[in-house]
């Protein structure tokens, strides 16, 4: 009878001790912009391993993506290159009681990527929006050579793609201009094409070169660095977002106070990014 006791005792401790590592476990869900998937997966890593009980989950799919998924409650923080649609905000409110709790966690120059071969080195604002809008089809247009331009951009989900949408192109984009599923694969699109142009967060620029930017033709081209971004010379420049249903409590909250502390703003810097002072 005793020895049944001790069995019974000897599992009981178990359950409870299950029961234990799951309440004290913590667990960060993390969702949306590409462009901050890296630096967001960055953080995660480190965090992670300054707090061993803490599992941080970073997923991608576009800043459309992650609000939706903050929406409809399957995300903690939604990561946005863009800021917050009054529509979305009334969604959250509706669905939850409350605003929506907005966090800029880092700043971000969206590059214009040039293939390196490339004669064409800067560009205005204006042409730009004339370039990825169709009215300027032809590198021949800007200077460049005779030669067919041949756009890559992000497709509609993306934080990116409406950020240049409504900061450069000013309109409709044109219907030529080829639709890819992230900031490196645009990169590696024109990597491999002389005569393409895309655009992406700085931090991607790898292989490629940065299209200097001018305000407009009297105006010296500026690229995006550190430096220009900080002082606010270099035209398409932004803030990253992290949005929550309500204000953060818990692991959730130390871990964006520590995104927000000298530690996890160095690692922005590191990461090819842009901190917010």
């Amino acid at each position: 009878m005793k020895i049944k006791n001790i069995k019974f005792a000897a599992i009981l401790v178990v359950i409870m001790t299950i029961g234990y590592s799951f309440t004290t476990a913590s667990k960060v869900t993390i969702k949306g912009s590409d462009t901050m998937v890296i630096l967001s997966q960055q953080w995660a890593e480190l965090y992670m391993k300054k707090h061993p009980e803490t599992t941080i989950q970073v997923t991608g799919g576009g800043s459309g993506v992650g609000l939706a998924a903050l929406i409809n409650g399957s995300t903690e923080i939604a990561n946005s290159s863009r800021p917050i649609k009054p529509a979305e905000l009334e969604k959250i409110k509706a669905s939850f009681g409350k605003n929506a709790i907005e966090i800029p966690c880092a700043k971000d120059g969206l590059s214009v990527f040039l293939n390196k071969g490339n004669k064409v080195s800067e560009l205005t604002i204006q042409q730009l929006g004339d370039i990825f809008s169709g009215k300027i089809t032809n590198w021949k247009m800007v200077g460049g050579d005779d030669a067919k331009i041949q756009l890559y951009g992000r497709e509609s989900s993306s934080g990116t793609f409406e950020f240049f949408k409504e900061h450069v192109v000013k309109t409709d984009f044109s219907p030529t201009c080829q639709t890819l599923p992230g900031t490196a694969a645009i990169v590696n699109a024109v990597k491999k094409d002389k005569y393409s142009i895309g655009y992406g967060g700085a931090a991607y620029a790898e292989g490629v070169k940065d299209c200097k930017v001018k305000k407009d033709a009297k105006s010296k081209g500026i690229l995006p660095t550190a430096a220009t971004i900080k002082n606010k010379t270099y035209p398409i420049s932004r803030y990253l977002y992290m949005y929550l249903k309500s204000k953060p409590t818990g692991e959730t909250k130390a871990f964006i106070d520590w995104v927000l502390s000298p530690e996890g703003q160095k690692l922005v810097v590191e990461t090819g990014y842009f901190p917010l002072k």
